[in-house]
């Protein structure tokens, strides 16, 4: 495995996971604000976890369509260092999110096809990150943390303007591939570090951090 692969791991909703997850080495922790998903936390319970987050690692909120009144209201409540919006947001939108809240911001965008790359070159021209996630499944009404990877080729020695982060359906036992796939150098896991939907293991946060070593 090649060295210095940042990870993020997305959808914390405890202190002892938080804490895990910072223990392993991971360079994000990823709040998810999008209510129906099992993952999802409060805007109060992500300050009071954010609270123990140490400076260097990156705090990431996830949003889906946040209108502009529940973004400032959010961060009003959470110090948090980048945005990552996972709803349908325009390039126009990201960069308007980007310029109201004065964060980074990360967009995600899910790939199934070949054609779903264009939209990975236009975001990548307004955010300062993407999220390459696999695309939902026909009628899930949640954006991403289905377990179920892309086909990694059709990324293969892409690049694009700004860092990019890969999604959809890692674990420990395929993310060495997925790296060597796509030359990913940061990577991105929800339920691939659960025992069941929304509740995170920090033995599997541990063995995921290892497994990027």
């Amino acid at each position: 495995m090649a060295a210095e692969i940042r990870v993020k791991i997305c959808g914390l909703r405890t202190a002892e996971t938080v804490a895990a997850a910072v223990h392993a080495g991971a360079a994000y922790l990823g709040f998810n604000f999008f209510a129906p998903s099992p993952r999802a936390v409060t805007a109060a319970k992500a300050a009071a976890l954010a609270v123990e987050v140490p400076v260097a690692v990156v705090k990431v909120g996830l949003i889906v369509d946040f209108d502009n009144a529940a973004l400032e209201a959010l961060l009003a409540a959470v110090p948090l260092d980048m945005l990552q919006l996972h709803g349908a947001e325009s390039p126009d939108r990201v960069a308007e999110v980007k310029a109201r809240s004065g964060l980074p911001v990360m967009k995600a965008v899910g790939v199934a096809g070949p054609d779903d790359l264009a939209a990975l070159d236009a975001y990548g021209r307004v955010a300062d990150q993407i999220l390459v996630d696999a695309k939902p499944p026909k009628g899930s009404d949640v954006p991403g943390g289905h377990g179920v990877p892309f086909d990694w080729r059709l990324i293969a020695g892409r690049r694009w303007p700004v860092p990019w982060m890969l999604a959809g359906g890692l674990t420990a036992a395929n993310v060495a591939e997925a790296v060597r796939l796509t030359g990913a150098r940061q990577v991105d896991v929800a339920s691939g570090v659960e025992s069941a939907p929304g509740v995170k293991d920090a033995g599997l946060i541990g063995a995921f951090l290892d497994a990027v070593a």
